[in-house]
């Protein structure tokens, strides 16, 4: 039950005004000169999976600034015997909209055609920053095996916001927050379970492969680093009411799922990710996304699209050759950006390839396989 992306269109999209390609389902090589449009390709394939795509740009930022009209992608998504035509659109800055075979959709709609995982330049800073990027990375790897854990992770945010009013005004009478701190352990706990539960599956994954790439022990941990469990709503409500005054004294909202991070210890030198080289922090982090596309491959019967944004400028000859033949034995269709077609050799008899080039400000895309 292979996943491809058969035909993609670009319209007025950043630097593309019109950009299109017929793919075969294979294994994709993107080059071209930095700033000529190559992440704006990947971008517009993000946006067949609920959220903001992998820049998080907003629809505004997608827009072609020449003619300030907005924008559309559309796609033709193959998955065993069924074609799925896929629009998504903007105008003049509005929220984007979705179309699904000819029908309106909701964003969440699209997870259930296609799960996309990415990985970008920016996320090689992941072991060494804030938690916040790591439990984004995290849920966007839950959201490739269960769509609706969107629906949970928007309901618990909104539910906070407005608890979070609450305690800035300095709130006591417990009335007004049992019925939001209910609704915020319901969601919670389903976030949590969420999380363990696709956490052990991308786990179990990394240990059964045999690969060049390091493995990671991942666990989830709370906000003082200690492991977090899969949690009751019962007990989520009596920690969130526990905690209430605490809470107004800080003005926010200081346990939940919300603190949780994803710590990484390098299983061969026993360090955490945090302290390994820059190459090891890479290394491991394509492990773990390769791991995340073998897992789904096992879970849904076809591995996801990958979009792999300049994945091989820091990678010596031999790992990268190793990157392209795992990409291919998994059977993903890797979307895969460089600056030059160099960096694709390993691969190139296996693969289709293009060249992004610039002319004048507008994004050309070029066969060249």
């Amino acid at each position: 039950m292979s996943l491809a992306l058969r035909e993609l269109t670009l319209s007025h999209f950043r630097s593309h005004k019109k950009s299109r390609l017929e793919l075969s389902g294979r294994p994709v090589a993107i080059h071209g000169a930095n700033g000529a449009g190559k992440t704006s390709l990947l971008e517009a394939i993000s946006l067949l999976s609920p959220g903001r795509g992998l820049r998080r740009a907003t629809a505004q930022e997608m827009t072609r600034k020449t003619e300030a009209i907005g924008w559309k992608v559309s796609a033709t998504l193959s998955r065993a015997n069924d074609l799925h035509e896929i629009e998504t659109w903007s105008e003049s800055g509005a929220p984007r909209q979705v179309r699904i075979d000819g029908k309106a959709a909701t964003q969440l709609s699209l997870g259930e055609i296609a799960p996309v995982l990415w990985l970008v330049p920016s996320m090689d800073r992941l072991w060494i920053e804030g938690a916040e990027g790591r439990r984004r990375f995290l849920d966007r790897m839950v959201l490739s095996f269960l769509p609706k854990h969107a629906t949970a992770v928007l309901t618990y945010e909104k539910t906070m916001r407005e608890r979070n009013r609450l305690l800035k005004d300095q709130v006591r009478d417990p009335a007004w927050y049992e019925a939001l701190e209910s609704q915020m352990a319901k969601s919670g706990a389903e976030i949590s379970a969420n999380r363990v539960k696709v956490l052990a599956q991308v786990s179990a994954a990394q240990e059964r492969a045999e690969t060049q790439f390091p493995a990671a022990s991942l666990t989830l941990v709370q906000g003082d680093g200690t492991p977090q469990e899969t949690t009751p709503p019962e007990t989520l409500a009596q920690m969130f009411a526990h905690n209430r005054a605490a809470d107004i004294r800080a003005g926010r909202t200081l346990v939940g799922p919300h603190r949780a991070d994803l710590a990484a210890i390098y299983q061969e030198k026993d360090i955490p990710a945090r302290d390994c080289s820059t190459g090891e922090q890479k290394a491991l982090l394509i492990s773990l996304v390769l791991s995340n596309c073998r897992a789904l491959s096992q879970e849904l019967g076809t591995p996801p699209l990958l979009l792999l944004d300049e994945v091989a400028a820091h990678l010596d000859a031999a790992r990268r050759a190793a990157l392209y033949d795992e990409l291919c034995a998994v059977g993903a269709q890797a979307f895969m950006t460089g600056t030059g077609a160099e960096l694709f050799t390993e691969i190139s008899q296996r693969a289709e390839s293009y060249e992004v080039q610039d002319h004048g400000g507008t994004s050309v895309v070029v066969p060249t396989s």
